[in-house]
């Protein structure tokens, strides 16, 4: 579709389209051409889409207005806008004020802040934040205090009627969330009423609808096309009996490499079940979406479609956020979760990072432009090299450019595994819905290697691993269990030469053995274990010396006597650095009833573990020292007392004394090992951070409550720091804390 076209100022019709012309750029409301800096390209753009899309005529609008009648020029807008011409010339309040950004800058709470100020001084309903990155709508709340900021889902056209600005002003973004969850949630029920399938058979269908629309709008949007997206009319201009299934075909071969459809799959719903979704879906312009909003209405729409049927595999996202926030990801960092489920882990690792580049990106951006001011140059020639550095940081920025920092991001650090095949597949989609990070997420056996996950290779792991559940004898690694993209393997070899390929060798030499045959922790060849118990050792081996690990885990670990050899193999590798217990009903809205805690541990580096395994030793050798002659007594004793009972009527006697010594050597054995610890941490103190939780964000039904995991607006009114807070303070000086603690 065309951009429409609108009336000038000198009532000329004229089409609004960007004008470059040997570093200078048109301004159409001005008229005249200026020094074309990223920012001025920007907002050039921007005026076009609210000609072209909005509908606003030049005519109603202005351009770098001052709007504090001061004569500062820090205090202009970049754009105002009033509800027609006849208001602009009348001086009347505006409508809408909107502020741009050049595309590498994240747009901060600050620059909402003074969209904000500025539409309050401007009298405006509404104000726009906006780059290429994201564009988001706040209405301008007169009545309360400056900074009172809240989120909309759009704002007017030039046509909106009163009613119709009325009710924009009363949609915040939430409902827009909710909405889109809704709507999910109401495709789902048009495919089960329809074709009769069960609740997880109409899931994939959905999955592979969304998966073509995500598809098509960004083919679409990189051929420059804003309009006439993925919709019931686009649909029916395809060629075919079936066009959507030729779509899926299209997106199938683009995914290819990812191996998250068989080569055979279709989509199997009849035509016009599938043209009803699409027509029920065509409301949203994924692309345009921002990511948060597809990805909580996504996680929404699962979390009530699979609630006590795969709802084990969505860990709330409250509990997503606070332990990735404990871990502290930083750019470079390579993260993986064996256990990946929806992929909750994974995608807030790839945004928090992904801010942090931009942010970075951002004051690389502004530091140049600072030290340019100082610079004896012309407007011209500060202009020109603006663009320069914007174009070298953005080069540096784009995600689909191969050995970016964004595309690095996406490809080289996020690893998971799912050992269910629907869960892996909609990990996939819950991470394009967030913005990508997808590649390495593998459907297999989290406890087994595959391309880029082995062990020794990560920064952080984060996990919520399946609890209850053991791994049997009988449960064996198949040879099926070694097939991996020939490609993939080929790009590790190259990458981590015998680290890989050891990685598979180990593997492959267990083909029909027991996966626990594997680990260190099962007790024995023809002993079942706990699934999470294998997690932890499995956890452990992944990281790098230095890497950190958060995983949730049933609260038995920590307090059962039996169990007391697990937290011996922990403290044996790693610090604990904090144990975070969780209420009762935490997880009660996915389906599960277990209470658990949240474990962090930071692996020992190679200097830190011969530290420990040399004081180990020491504590060992001191102890056995106290008990050496007592031992050595105790069983002469009765080693002599078993040779003395040589006649075949002292049999019974004998019996006794063996099994006397016995019982003697081990409970020695348990003496000194419990003794050895206890000198042990003498010898290598630390203290460990514990934390009771009562309000974690998230009731027993899934609704939103009081947090005192993170600070936020929506702390418990007992709670005056959040469990972060004090957890970063404890960091920052243990001792301190532990005597404030004592007080």
């Amino acid at each position: 579709m065309q951009p429409s076209t609108k009336k000038r100022n000198d009532g000329m019709a004229s089409l609004i389209t960007v004008r470059r012309e040997k570093g200078k750029i048109w301004s159409h409301i001005r008229q005249k051409w200026l020094n074309e800096t990223p920012e001025e390209s920007v907002r050039q753009e921007f005026l076009c889409v609210l000609v072209s899309e909005y509908g606003f005529s030049l005519d109603q609008m202005d351009e770098e207005l001052e709007v504090t009648g001061r004569g500062s020029g820090h205090a202009r807008a970049d754009f105002v806008i009033w509800r027609t011409a006849k208001d602009k010339t009348d001086s009347k309040n505006p409508l809408i004020i909107v502020e741009c950004k050049s595309d590498n800058v994240t747009i901060k709470p600050d620059d909402y802040g003074q969209g904000d100020n500025y539409s309050r001084l401007a009298g405006a309903r509404f104000f726009v934040t906006h780059n290429s990155r994201e564009t988001k709508f706040w209405r301008v709340v007169h009545e309360k205090m400056p900074k009172s900021l809240e989120e909309i889902s759009n704002v007017p056209h030039a046509d909106a009627s009163n009613k119709e600005i009325e009710e924009l002003l009363s949609k915040l973004k939430v409902f827009k969330e909710e909405e889109f969850a809704d709507l999910l949630h109401q495709c789902h029920n048009v495919i089960r009423n329809r074709e009769k399938l069960d609740p997880a058979a109409a899931f994939d269908e959905i999955a592979k609808i969304l998966f073509v629309k995500v598809f098509v709008e960004r083919e679409l949007r990189a051929k420059r096309q804003r309009k006439n997206l993925f919709n019931v009319d686009f649909l029916d201009d395809q060629i075919g009996k079936n066009p959507l299934n030729t779509l899926f075909g299209q997106t199938k071969e683009a995914y290819e490499d990812d191996k998250i459809f068989e080569p055979d799959e279709e989509i199997r719903l009849r035509p016009a079940t599938g043209r009803e979704i699409v027509k029920l879906l065509e409301r949203y312009n994924l692309s345009d979406t921002s990511e948060d909003i597809k990805g909580i209405a996504f996680e929404r729409f699962l979390g009530r479609t699979f609630r006590g049927e795969i709802g084990q595999f969505f860990t709330p996202r409250t509990i997503v956020e606070f332990m990735i926030r404990m871990i502290e990801p930083k750019e470079g960092e390579i993260i993986c979760d064996p256990a990946s489920g929806s992929g909750g882990f994974l995608i807030r690792f790839f945004e928090i990072v992904r801010e942090q580049i931009l942010a970075d990106a951002d004051a690389e951006y502004q530091a140049f432009k600072a030290k340019l001011e100082t610079k004896k140059l012309s407007e011209v020639k500060k202009a020109e090299a603006l663009r320069e550095k914007f174009t070298e940081i953005q080069a540096m920025l784009a995600q689909r450019k191969r050995g970016s920092r964004l595309w690095a991001l996406a490809n080289r650090c996020i690893y998971g595994t799912d050992a269910n095949d629907r869960m892996a597949r909609t990990s996939k989609m819950n991470m394009i819905m967030h913005g990508d990070g997808h590649a390495g997420v593998h459907h297999h056996d989290g406890f087994l290697n595959v391309n880029g996950i082995f062990e020794g290779r990560f920064d952080i792991i984060l996990t919520n691993p399946p609890f209850g559940a053991s791994v049997e004898p009988s449960d064996v690694v198949h040879e099926s269990d070694m097939t991996t993209d020939r490609a993939a393997e080929k790009r590790y070899t190259e990458d981590y030469g015998d680290l890989y390929t050891d990685a598979l060798a180990r593997v492959r030499a267990a083909v029909n053995k027991p996966i626990a045959s594997l680990f260190e922790l099962p007790k024995g060849e023809k002993s079942k274990i706990k699934t999470e118990i294998l997690f932890i050792e499995r956890c452990l081996t992944l990281l790098k010396p230095g890497g950190r690990l958060g995983i949730v885990l049933p609260e038995g670990i920590f307090n059962n006597p039996s169990l007391a050899y697990v937290r011996e193999f922990c403290e044996n590798r790693a610090f604990i650095r904090a144990v975070v217990s969780l209420p009762q009903e935490t997880f009660s809205s996915s389906g599960a009833s277990v209470k658990a805690s949240l474990l962090f541990l930071q692996k020992f580096t190679d200097d830190e573990q011969a530290d420990f395994d040399a004081k180990n030793a020491e504590a060992r050798a001191e102890i056995e020292a106290n008990h050496v002659d007592e031992i050595a007594a105790e069983t002469q004793r009765l080693e002599e007392a078993i040779a003395a009972a040589k006649d075949e009527r002292d049999a019974e006697q004998r019996k006794v004394l063996q099994k006397e010594l016995k019982d003697y050597q081990k409970r020695m054995a348990d003496l000194i090992a419990m003794e050895t610890r206890a000198l042990l941490k003498a010898l290598f103190p630390y203290l460990i951070f514990l934390y009771e939780a009562e309000k974690v964000g998230i009731t027993a039904t899934g609704d939103a409550d009081q947090n005192e995991l993170i600070p936020s607006d929506n702390l418990p009114p007992d709670i005056e720091k959040s469990c972060l807070d004090l957890y970063r303070e404890y960091r920052r000086n243990p001792k301190a804390f532990l005597l404030a603690g004592a007080e």
